[in-house]
């Protein structure tokens, strides 16, 4: 994915999938953020990046409109962690 596509699927897409995200070495495809898929999850369980939304038994996404609010602030963002 070139860099130059990103702003148009952070404005359509409203959830973004983990390739999206980290993109896949393999297939040689950039995503998004500037880590990989095991630092996107720790980030994840500390709460220092958004938590993603189970859509259904296999399929795991974030919410765009919250990777916006990370993008704006990374060192200062805080995931509501629920209840």
């Amino acid at each position: 994915m070139a860099y130059e596509q990103l702003p148009v699927i952070l404005e359509k897409a409203v959830y973004l999938r983990e390739k999206q995200l980290v993109g896949d070495i393999k297939k040689q495809i950039t995503g998004l953020l500037p880590f990989s898929r095991a630092t996107l999850w720790r980030r994840v369980k500390d709460g220092t990046f958004p938590q993603p939304v189970k859509l259904s038994e296999r399929t795991t996404a974030w919410a765009t409109a919250e990777i916006r609010k990370w993008l704006v602030d990374p060192a200062g963002y805080r995931a509501n962690m629920g209840s």
